[in-house]
């Protein structure tokens, strides 16, 4: 399980039908100011919400699938792969790789409740 970069969520990185998939698995604030919990583009609550999709190795340590963003729905290609700091890089990215951003995860040791919220 891994921290986004700004720490707002909890990816679950597991194997799937297609390779590699990633789901929110916590989510630092359940509700938002509204007090109204978080959904995606579908009126979904974020919480399972699956986002990366199909990550295969095209190289040892080094996945490539896609991404969406849980917030618009845009889906992104990505390339993923853990550093020699112990933290996930994943690059999302349009086209090819030179026009995309790379973010940092952070491996998460806490605990997740049923309901998403982080212990």
């Amino acid at each position: 399980m891994w921290w986004t970069e700004d720490r707002s969520g909890v990816i679950g990185i597991e194997p799937c039908e297609q390779g590699l998939c990633g789901r929110i698995v916590g989510q630092q604030n359940i509700r938002d100011a509204a007090g109204k919990i978080p959904v995606d583009t579908h009126g979904v609550p974020h919480c399972g919400v699956t986002i990366m999709r199909g990550a295969q190795a095209d190289e040892p340590g080094h996945y490539r699938g896609t991404i969406t963003d849980p917030d618009d729905g845009r889906d992104w290609r990505s390339d993923f792969w853990v550093g020699g700091d112990g933290q996930l890089r994943l690059r999302g990215y349009v086209m090819l790789p030179l026009f995309g951003h790379t973010q940092p995860w952070s491996p998460f040791h806490g605990h997740v409740a049923a309901d998403c919220s982080l212990k």
